[in-house]
């Protein structure tokens, strides 16, 4: 696995943990939200997915992009899809968002070469 990857999942698994070691019911309510939202339902995983990209595109939060690029990847997305939602998310989120989808870009080809 690529360490760029690599590095982002093992940081984001111990603060995960470490976040939810604190036993908070509201903040363990959200993270299970935020998994229930993301399962099958009206919409399949794979929009899903590319909702929750474009959103943490035009929102310029780049842990957000790059969780949902990992999570389009696993969903069996190709480039072209992701592209589209990442050309989309620009559109929407103006020229503002293009460092962050310089680095959509560069996440997007590490998940690529693994």
């Amino acid at each position: 696995m690529n360490d760029k990857i690599k590095d982002f999942d093992a940081y984001r698994e111990k603060m995960n943990k470490r976040i939810l070691k604190d036993d908070n019911k509201i903040l363990h309510r959200i993270f299970n939200l935020d998994t229930k939202a993301f399962q099958e339902g009206a919409l399949d995983v794979r929009t899903k997915e590319l909702l929750g990209l474009t959103a943490s595109m035009v929102l310029r939060c780049d842990d957000c992009v790059k969780y949902h690029l990992e999570s389009c990847h696993k969903a069996g997305l190709n480039g072209k899809e992701v592209a589209e939602a990442l050309s989309i998310s620009t559109l929407v989120g103006g020229t503002i968002v293009i460092p962050h989808l310089r680095r959509a870009y560069e996440f997007w080809d590490a998940l690529q070469d693994d």
